[in-house]
């Protein structure tokens, strides 16, 4: 997927890479999904044409109706019986969203399979929440029901009708305007509930609960005997009630590739603002596209080049998150120099932790043409001659991994929960920075997307020069985490994982944490009151 288009690739523990939408649902419900979670046109048809031609059908024509509509309440049926929250037991609910917009041709399978489905579980199993834009136009603010009558329309036109409309508004949705969409769209007025702009997004939950959600789906699908009468939101509430009167600021920088579409780093995003959340303060985010930093820009457009270096100097923290190719890699590793120069606290994910390799190897080991095999020229014999050791290998900081074939890119990424040995001392016997942050464990999981590796002959170089490999997969060839001493620096810290993939709005990411910390001058006082030495 594009992240021009889709924006970021999640990456799930089983190696699933799946759109960002079960990112959400991971984080607000504390779940952890799986591959078989995202359910596709190509999947299934896919396990259509397998089960063809094992034979499973018996020769029959091979039809979208029935077996494509089956093959999707099969998958459903399959998926909704896997735990997700820890407890090993099968969930008592299965949410499923069909992405798009009613009348869509890519939804139309799954719609009809859905409306196949409420008859194969019965109604009282099967509950269906219709969600619709209720625009507010011209300046008397009227609120305009067209939309969602339509889509109802068309709803109903394929063999379903909605128990629950949620109403999407820029203001609250009124109670008239309820009344006339529960007219048009045959749903009782209490399930047409409203859920319009609130100043944080944790307070939607808080909402719904507000207007009886809880007690529709209990009582729809007749829930009284694992449901309390009201839920459990004294947490959340003080979560969503405690954004709101931050007042202190820090300002983080991301830069990166696909600044022009937010939802490329989305989960990035929401690593930050949880830990901010934790560390009290407002976030303040300012993108920065890395190649307006390189030098080619500044003799392009000046001003440009200007204010994108105007704003590193500005924030009180930087991330370098992930990415493929070489444009803007320049101007990544520029950033990076310029953190450790300054000591500005900076976090590197995954191409941000390779960059911060690279920028070592040029500027402190004097390897001025270091680089990674990435970006290099494709030469299958230059290839081979640094695999070898050969004298072209110095310049390569960072190396396709063994187990890759160069010269397939498709399905040969490192992908999924792995677990990383965090040293919780380096060489000089100091804690380090990364055993501090996870709190003294020695083994952490964390979620990997990519198909590159710092040089594993470089490393003593390295080491020697003062960046400090501290974390190291299970082999202790792979290298996971790299940080500076923090008596040289008050946060450098880089990870091959994707930290960000695992962050909850209660339970902040330990790396996301430690530059927010870092970059509001909290840091060594939490490091104090967390018992790390």
């Amino acid at each position: 997927m594009s992240p021009f288009e889709h924006g970021e690739v999640f990456v799930l523990d089983d190696g699933g890479e799946v759109d960002l939408d079960l990112g959400n649902y991971e984080r607000f419900l504390s779940l952890t999904l799986g591959k078989d979670h995202n359910i596709t046109t190509g999947k299934v048809y896919n396990e259509v044409i397998l089960r063809e031609r094992r034979g499973d059908y018996l020769g029959k024509t091979v039809q979208v109706v029935p077996h494509v509509t089956n093959e999707i309440q099969d998958w459903i049926e399959r998926v909704a019986v896997l735990p997700v929250d820890g407890s090993q037991e099968a969930p008592e609910i299965c949410l499923v969203e069909v992405g798009g917009t009613v009348g869509d041709i890519e939804s139309s399978v799954f719609l009809e399979a859905l409306r196949q489905f409420q008859f194969r579980v019965g109604r009282e199993n099967f509950c269906l929440i219709f969600v619709s834009l209720v625009p507010v136009l011209g300046s008397v603010g009227e609120q305009k029901t067209k939309p969602t009558q339509h889509g109802v329309k068309e709803l109903r036109s394929v063999g379903l009708s909605p128990d629950v409309i949620i109403c999407r508004s820029s203001n609250r949705v009124e109670l008239s305007t309820r009344e006339k969409i529960s007219v048009f769209c045959h749903c009782p007025p209490s399930h047409v509930l409203s859920v319009h702009d609130v100043s944080n997004i944790y307070h939607v939950p808080i909402i719904l609960a507000e207007q009886n959600l809880h007690g529709i789906l209990r009582d729809h699908l007749k829930l009284e005997r694992i449901m309390t009468p009201e839920p459990d939101l004294v947490r959340w509430t003080e979560l969503a009630t405690s954004v709101d009167i931050f007042e202190e600021q820090v300002k983080i920088a991301i830069v990166g590739k696909y600044t022009g579409l937010s939802d490329s780093y989305l989960s990035v995003l929401k690593a930050l603002k949880h830990a901010s959340i934790a560390a009290k303060r407002a976030l303040e985010i300012c993108w920065v596209e890395a190649s307006d930093l390189e030098p080619e820009t500044q003799k392009t457009e000046e001003e440009k080049h200007a204010a994108a270096w105007k704003v590193i100097e500005e924030v009180d923290g930087i991330v370098v998150p992930g990415g493929f190719g070489s444009r803007g890699v320049e101007g990544k590793v520029l950033t990076v120099e310029y953190a450790r120069r300054t000591g500005k606290p900076i976090l590197g994910v995954c191409l941000g932790m390779q960059v911060m390799v690279i920028e070592h190897c040029r500027n402190v080991l004097g390897l001025r043409t270091a680089t990674s095999q990435e970006f290099a020229e494709q030469d299958k014999d230059q290839a081979e001659g640094a695999k070898k050791g050969d004298r072209e290998e110095e310049t390569y900081a960072v190396v396709f991994m063994p187990e890759i074939d160069p010269a397939v890119m498709g399905g040969t990424m490192r992908l999924g929960a792995r677990p990383t040995d965090v040293l919780l001392r380096d060489r000089q016997q100091k804690p380090t920075l990364a055993g501090q942050l996870y709190k003294q464990r020695d083994e952490v999981w964390e979620r990997h997307r990519h198909r590159y590796e710092v040089n594993p002959e470089l490393l003593g170089r390295l080491e020697e020069a003062g960046l400090h490999f501290v974390g190291r997969d299970k082999t202790g060839a792979r290298m996971e985490i790299v940080e500076l001493d923090r008596e040289k620096h008050p946060f450098f810290l880089g990870t091959q994982y994707h930290p960000e993939f695992q962050s909850r709005p209660l339970e902040p990411s330990p790396p996301f944490l430690g530059l927010i910390l870092a970059a509001s001058g909290q840091l060594r006082e939490y490091l104090r009151t967390n018992g790390a030495n």
